[in-house]
């Protein structure tokens, strides 16, 4: 593989991390984003009170964690997967990759201002990980179960 494709598969996986970096940032503390959130709630949900409004914010933030991790396990996967098919060392190591960068980032929230570092974070992070890869794997069956030539000789 060229430095030119190589670069090409962990230009995202960097990019992403970076995002996700900024998403640590004092920027995106709770008080703050619940600033912009909950007004949005509150209109979406006129009839919820202001604790399950709370409610919903933090379980979009968990939900915001999981995503963020399970796009960057794809694209680690993606950078890390050699040749076609479906690679468990590639996987595995996407997985490893990403839950080392949860425990970084949470790490890296415990000295920001307005921030706070979780291992319930972490988990959810791993386990967004985790689902990317098991949403790789099973794209990755169905593809061979119904490839053409599959198809052609039903």
């Amino acid at each position: 593989m060229s430095s030119r494709e190589q670069l090409l598969r962990w230009l995202p996986v960097v990019g992403w991390a970076a995002l996700i970096s900024v998403f640590s940032t004092g920027a995106f503390a709770f008080e703050r984003t619940g600033a912009v959130m909950l007004p949005v709630l509150t209109f979406l949900f006129p009839w919820a009170g202001a604790e399950e409004l709370r409610a919903i914010h933090a379980t979009t933030r968990k939900l915001a964690h999981f995503t963020e991790y399970l796009v960057l396990s794809v694209l680690l996967y993606r950078a890390l997967a050699v040749g076609r098919g479906w690679d468990v060392r590639a996987a595995a190591m996407a997985v490893v990759i990403a839950g080392v960068y949860s425990l970084g980032d949470e790490l890296h929230q415990w000295f920001v201002p307005g921030r706070t570092a979780a291992l319930t974070d972490c988990l959810i992070d791993f386990s967004g990980a985790a689902a990317g890869q098991g949403l790789l794997a099973a794209f990755s069956r169905g593809r061979r179960v119904v490839s053409p030539s599959s198809a052609r000789a039903s």
